[in-house]
This record gives C-alpha cells, structure tokens and sequence, in this order.
C-alpha cells in the first residue's frame, strides 16, 4: 500500500537528498559530486577542515548559491518550494551575534520567527502566541523571555536563535557552527537540547561543527567533506586520525625506514 502524501510529499521519502551535487565559488570547485540523503528523526554531524565547504553545502541546500550539476530536493521538491516553506529552520554563524546597541527581548526575537509574507501586516494571531510560547519553552528559556537578549549568555543566545527557528513549526533544522565561543557547560547544555529535539519532538537536524569531540558524543550520523564526501556513516564508527588522514590522501611524512632509524636511535640513548 502506498503512503499517504502531505503537502505533495510521501511520508517515506527522505526529507534532504542531494545529487551529484557541484558547486563553485570564485571560479573554484568547492564541492564536487555530493551525495546523501537525510532521514525524518536524524541527527547529523557535518565536520571537515577549513574550506573544505560545508557552509556551502548548506548554503546550496537552502537555495542560497547557485549550483553548477546535480541537485538538491528537500521535501521532494526545490529548495523554496512551496512543500517546505516554514518546515525549514535555519541558524547561522552569526545568528546570536546581535549587535549590542539593538533592544530586543528573548520574546521579541522568537516571534520573528512566526513572521512571513503572508502575515507581516496583519494584527491577527492566528496562533503565532502559542507558537512563541512553545518554543521558548522547548529550548528551556521561560525565566528569561521578557529579558534583553544583549543580556544573555552565549549558550542562552543560541538557544533563543534556535527558538526563532522553532517558532516556524520547522521540522528540518541547519545549524552552521553553533558551538563557537561557548563554554563547556553552554555547549553540552545546547548538544543536550539538540539531543532532545531529536528525540522527544521529532525535529531533524544537520549541523555543521569543528568540534569534531562534541559531534562524536551527540550526532547520530556523521559526514566529513572535504571537497567530496569522504566519509557518511555511523558516528561509532567515524575513523581514527590515521584511517581519517588516509581518507583524505594525507601521506606520513616519513617513510617506515627512517622510523625505524629514529626509534633506534632513541633506544641507543
């Protein structure tokens, strides 16, 4: 029996697909033939060098850049479809960095979340309370919603950016580089919450990260890019430093001969 379509999309495809995904900025290849998919419930970890393209990947997922072969379909259709329009969340690098001179409240932030074309000028409710309200409190900012968010912490202000992106009812959430600048406690906090949504509200989750320590304790699944994918998979069997330095064509810099002749040497002294 086949399933039952929403908005157009079978309820047994998978929410992101990308194929043969290339993609170049400043006349240089950035990515080159990507593939995956992304499943409903997922949480995956994105980790990779400097320049090896993940914010591009995610840029070309949300149709921001302009890709020069193959595709992205998220919920079957385009990027900016009409099937994903508010379904999509997404939080920045530089999403909690709000500059200080600007006065807005947790409350205020999140409920710019609700707003869109449709509803921009209109006084009407339509729900966008309750949706404010149920945010904030999936990401456990209630004592906090009518205090200024140049007030926060670091790690209360990601989750008010993520609250923002909640409030669009977005089942799919992207987050690039949530973790910078925060400190231990902050981040396993927000890892936790990340965890949570995953779990407990059925919310979908790509995020980009350096911290490949941090994505290792949390993510379900993880990919490194490097210009291609070169490794998709469990996070428990992410590789070690050496099979990952073998993924990337990194070669030791000393032959096995004058290892040996060095550990000799040491021996001898």
């Amino acid at each position: 029996m086949q399933s039952t379509p929403v908005n157009d999309v079978r309820l047994d495809e998978p929410i992101l697909v990308v194929n043969d995904l290339t993609v170049s900025r400043s006349d240089k290849v950035v990515l080159k033939d990507v593939n995956l998919k992304v499943c409903k419930g997922e949480f995956v970890g994105l980790v990779g060098p400097n320049g090896s393209g993940k914010s591009t990947l995610l840029l070309s997922i949300l149709g921001v850049l302009k890709i020069q072969k193959g595709s992205v379909k998220i919920y079957g259709q385009q990027p900016f479809s009409r099937a994903s329009i508010g379904r999509v969340g997404w939080v920045s690098q530089a999403a909690s960095n709000l500059p200080r001179d600007v006065r807005i409240t947790v409350r205020e932030l999140v409920r710019l979340g609700t707003l869109n074309g449709k509803n921009m000028f209109s006084w009407a409710d339509n729900g966008r309370r309750e949706r404010v309200n149920k945010a904030i409190k999936m990401v456990g900012l209630e004592d906090v919603e009518n205090v200024d968010v140049s007030r926060l912490s670091g790690g209360q202000r990601q989750r008010a950016v993520i609250a923002r992106a909640l409030a669009t009812e977005a089942d799919f959430i992207l987050l690039d580089e949530p973790l910078v600048g925060m400190d231990r406690e902050a981040r396993n906090s927000l890892l936790r919450l990340l965890d949570q949504l995953c779990h407990d509200s059925d919310k979908t989750i790509l995020m980009v990260s350096h911290d490949l320590t941090a994505i290792r304790q949390t993510a379900h699944r993880m990919i490194f890019l490097e210009e291609k994918i070169r490794y998709d998979g469990p996070t428990e069997d992410f590789p070690d430093l050496e099979s990952l330095a073998g993924l990337r064509g990194i070669t030791h810099v000393h032959d096995e001969e004058h290892v040996h002749k060095h550990t000799n040497k040491m021996e001898v002294e």
